[in-house]
């Protein structure tokens, strides 16, 4: 894709995380349920990757996917934010760079939604027999999949992105307009996955590791195996 045809899918994207999260903040009973879940799954993708938290080398970039990606804090003035500077961004990013920004809201669109179609069958009691029932009620093997793959491609575009001549430039550039701009949610978002996987040895690795273990857990969960995110 160039980047016209990038930012008019990060657009789209956009919309659809602002519907699920905008319907949300406006049904206390599902908003309470989500962020249930959500701290549920947080929980969850901690204990499944323990050595990936512990390990110096993939501690930040694991707990950038996990608290970034995964996470139960509000991510609305991050989203706010990259509506305002979308044309800034097309200006002056690279297509590697606004790529990996387009990757990762289309996740998080996927997300919200299955997320919020859990959250309505599981009410603010999540345990794991409940959330393995509701993952596999509320959204259907294909949508997993594709939420999978998107973790992949999100990650590999990562793993690119570290390699673009300049880019560390440009982003410390972006930081004083987007301070004064009101977007800092923004830029940290930005740095802290560039930081974090170029600081990997093995970014790869890393981007494997998850994929394969979520993807033993989405083929436990619905083959209705005991102990499903035991995968490491």
């Amino acid at each position: 894709m160039n980047k016209e045809q990038l930012v008019l899918r990060l657009e789209r994207e956009l919309r659809a995380v602002q519907a699920e999260r905008s319907g949300a903040s406006h049904d206390p009973a599902l908003l309470a349920a989500r962020t249930a879940l959500k701290q549920f799954q947080s929980q969850r993708l901690s204990e499944t990757h323990a050595d990936l938290l512990a390990a110096p080398d993939t501690c930040d970039a694991a707990l950038f996917f996990f608290e970034e990606l995964y996470g139960s804090h509000d991510l609305s003035q991050r989203d706010t934010d990259l509506e305002r500077i979308v044309p800034t961004m097309q200006r002056l990013l690279p297509v590697n760079a606004l790529h990996t920004i387009t990757e990762a809201i289309a996740l998080d669109a996927l997300s919200e939604q299955l997320d919020s179609a859990m959250a309505r069958q599981l009410g603010t009691q999540v345990d794991e027999a409940s959330y393995v029932a509701a993952y596999r009620a509320a959204g259907t093997r294909v949508q997993r999949e594709r939420q999978l793959e998107l973790v992949q491609a999100l990650g590999m575009s990562l793993c690119d992105l570290v390699r673009v001549p300049l880019l560390n430039t440009t982003l410390k550039m972006m930081r004083a307009p987007a301070r004064l701009a009101g977007l800092g949610d923004l830029q940290q978002f930005l740095e802290r996955g560039f930081n974090a996987f170029k600081r990997m040895k093995k970014p790869q690795d890393f981007v494997g590791t998850i994929v394969r273990r979520e993807g033993k857990a989405l083929d436990n969960c619905y083959a209705g195996r005991g102990m499903p995110f035991d995968v490491a």
